[in-house]
């Protein structure tokens, strides 16, 4: 039997079985086909399907098809960007062409409007906050779970002492509005070339002293890479200009050599042991990886907007392999197209067909929870049902 509103039915008959492709409870692993009893708005049994069918023969079966599982987590994603359109061009052009360019509509009411979104898909978000203010808007709301990340930038490293001291006056300014149970406080310096290596290392001690959450832009592009194997390169060429210094070995404080890469450089720099988030990780080599899970650093991938710049693909699998946990993000609607995560799921499951489903299943909803430092949501027995358990569409 199948129903156009199959999560409204347990409100008025006892018990329904809803089956699915995949089931994720939040505990262990996802399974397929999977199903979850409901009786009276309560969980009353979760499992594979031809079990729950023998231990509740009266009850209604609902296939529902695609997932039944906790909503996702976004764990990366600009908010202040949702009033953006989306345009795909290589992430050295999109930079200067898209984000600079339409800065002017970036600010609380876009950030309010991805926050409006996202609150009514139920999905914990790691947002990216560029304007403080935005901050005054988005940590008092009741509806949203996660990190604010106030993001810093400062390429220049005879300003970093005044940009730390401005951090630093930012956080304790809103801190006040943190809520144990809603979003809190993080911090990003932005990426590896956009902020110089005092700053880094001052911004990534704070951190992990005040138990601020961090995340850092690292490897997105090819060009990220050649930057610091040569100094050079179509990212520095179309850097902002006025903000950064003349060369980039100024930014680094060393000079770039052809085996340096971002991951290295922060694994020397200090930064990596401070255990931040890396967002992208797209261009790396094994070496990356092994400093990574030595770490213990989290990832978070966004494999739409890496698709669309033109960076290249995810090594899923190897940061898999090596005991990473990893998260799935949208970045923007800019370079995401949107703000739903189970779209970002579903790319990636279409991206990596040789992935088994049920492992980026896991990571969309168990890795993001992780990576923000947020309780793992759970569909188990005698907890309520809830109709943002059934999503549409394939895993």
């Amino acid at each position: 039997m199948t129903s156009s509103s199959p999560a409204d039915l347990s409100a008025d008959h006892s018990p329904v079985l809803y089956t699915a492709d995949f089931l994720f409870t939040g505990m262990g692993g996802a399974q397929s086909p999977g199903g979850v009893v409901v009786s009276r708005g309560t969980v009353a049994a979760t499992g594979h399907p031809d079990l729950l069918r023998q231990n509740y023969p009266q009850a209604q079966e609902i296939a529902v098809g695609g997932v039944i599982a906790p909503p996702p987590v976004n764990a990366h994603t600009h908010l202040d960007m949702s009033a953006y359109g989306f345009q795909a061009l290589p992430y050295f052009r999109w930079i200067p062409e898209v984000v600079v360019a339409q800065k002017e509509l970036r600010g609380v009411t876009a950030a309010q409007i991805g926050a409006d979104t996202l609150a009514a898909l139920r999905q914990p978000v790691g947002d990216i906050v560029w304007d403080p203010a935005v901050l005054e808007a988005l940590l008092p709301r009741e509806d949203l779970s996660g990190v604010l990340y106030l993001e810093v930038l400062g390429p220049k490293p005879e300003q970093a002492q005044e940009r730390f001291g401005r951090l630093r006056e930012e956080i304790d300014r809103y801190r006040r509005l943190e809520r144990p149970s809603g979003l809190r406080l993080g911090v990003s310096p932005h990426a590896t070339y956009t902020v110089s290596a005092p700053l880094l290392r001052l911004v990534s001690d704070y951190a992990a002293g005040e138990g601020l959450p961090m995340q850092i832009h690292v490897a997105e592009h090819p060009s990220e890479l050649e930057l610091f194997a040569t100094g050079a390169g179509p990212l520095w060429e179309h850097r902002i200009p006025g903000l950064s210094p003349e060369n980039f070995a100024e930014v680094i404080g060393r000079v770039p050599e052809p085996d340096l890469t971002p991951v290295r450089y922060l694994d020397e720099l200090g930064v990596l042991h401070r255990r931040p988030t890396l967002v992208h990780m797209v261009n790396v080599t094994d070496e990356d990886i092994v400093r990574v899970a030595q770490a213990g650093c989290a990832v978070v991938t966004c494999p739409r907007s890496n698709q669309h710049l033109e960076c290249g693909r995810f090594r899923w699998s190897d940061f898999a392999a090596a005991g990473i946990e990893i998260a799935l993000g949208t970045d923007s609607v800019a370079s995401g197209e949107t703000l739903d995560a189970r779209d970002e799921l579903a790319f990636a499951q279409a991206l990596y067909p040789q992935m088994d489903p049920r492992l980026l299943l896991r990571a969309a909803v168990k890795g993001g929870a992780r990576v923000l430092g947020l309780k793992v949501p759970t569909i188990r027995r005698g907890e309520p049902w809830r109709k943002e358990y059934l999503w549409s569409g394939p895993a």
